[in-house]
């Protein structure tokens, strides 16, 4: 009987082995395999959203009322409105 013993035993430890190693090569495969996909499809740039369209349009349009308002009371001269109007319209 302790021959059985001794032969399941020895059985047990070589497919214990046997299991880990595979497991261990699995492992490995795969890792390299997803550092091979991750370099070969560089990832993907993220684009912010653009800004809401209408409400930057209305804030212009409030700027510009305002220093036509301005120019009007005589508080700026025409080319300080024209240099206030370019950076409201070109920013």
């Amino acid at each position: 009987m302790p021959g059985l013993l001794r032969g399941m035993a020895r059985t047990a430890v070589v497919a214990g082995t046997a299991t880990a190693v595979s497991n261990r090569v699995s492992r490995r495969q795969a890792e390299r395999w997803s550092q091979e996909e991750q370099a070969q499809y560089p990832p993907q740039q993220q684009y912010a959203a653009p800004p809401p369209v209408a409400e930057d349009r209305d804030k212009q349009i409030a700027q510009l009322k305002e220093l036509a308002e301005l120019k009007a009371q005589g508080i700026l001269t025409e080319e300080e409105f024209a240099a206030q109007k370019a950076e409201i319209l070109g920013g």
